[in-house]
């Protein structure tokens, strides 16, 4: 498990990521509600645009390296920067050093990424969120993400989500596997990767839960894009529009 001494201030740098920019508008405002709730003081960097993990999955690490250079000027500083996405978090804590190796700027990429927290794994193991308050009523599934394993953000999804009033959480058959985005994967292999969705999906469906909650948004919208496109399944939310539903629900 690849754990790391990083700030735990309650000043946070909010990165909101392509998908959130693009797609999942809502994610980005559920999360800054979720991190306020937990007594942060949310910052927005406007200059902010990729973590890099495009480019570098498919080889091109030189444009990756400059939008990695581009992250580590925009947040700069000591403050922890939270995304809600394992997928991001990752890129910059594990991806991204390893194209920088004997790189002039190695330093400041090391620097950012062990500043930079999954949103679960920050409320929980930074902010000491061991239970999460409010009420959320449903059957729920969670898929845990590729790029979250050998990280504590799994663990600490599973924790809240537990914890929530009237939430039952299902176990999932053979949950470590992978749900067939995988980012440029699915544009390459779009038939392996369709297969490998509706092969995850037929387990969700196996477990009768009404919500499938997962904390990367790329794997929402390709498991969500064949729940549509098959017309069946559950509803899909992210990890953070549950807890902020759950909030709403406790100030009702």
């Amino acid at each position: 498990m690849l754990i790391h001494d990083r700030p735990t201030g309650a000043r946070i740098q909010f990165m909101a990521t392509c998908l959130c920019d693009a797609f999942f508008p809502q994610v980005a405002r559920a999360a800054v509600e979720v991190l306020e709730h937990a007594g942060c003081e949310v910052h927005f960097p406007e200059d902010q645009t990729c973590c890099g993990q495009p480019a570098f999955n498919s080889g091109d690490w030189e444009s990756s390296r400059a939008v990695v250079r581009h992250c580590c000027h925009v947040f700069q500083g000591e403050d922890p920067v939270v995304s809600p996405s394992g997928s991001c978090a990752d890129m910059l804590l594990h991806g991204a050093p390893l194209e920088f190796e004997k790189q002039a700027d190695e330093a400041a990429v090391q620097q950012l990424g062990h500043r930079t927290w999954e949103l679960a794994d920050y409320l929980v193991h930074a902010r000491g969120m061991t239970r999460w308050p409010g009420r959320f009523p449903h059957r729920v599934v969670f898929h845990q993400s590729c790029h979250s394993r050998g990280t504590r953000s799994g663990e600490a999804a599973r924790q809240l989500l537990e914890s929530i009033d009237g939430l039952e959480l299902v176990a999932l058959e053979d949950r470590e596997q992978c749900c067939g985005f995988g980012g440029a994967f699915s544009v390459s292999f779009p038939n392996i990767s369709t297969g490998m969705g509706q092969l995850k999906l037929e387990h969700v469906m196996q477990t009768q839960a009404d919500v499938l909650v997962s904390a990367d948004m790329g794997c929402l919208m390709h498991l969500g894009g064949l729940i549509q496109k098959e017309q069946r399944g559950p509803r899909t939310l992210h990890l953070a529009e549950v807890l902020a539903a759950a909030l709403t629900s406790s100030a009702a």
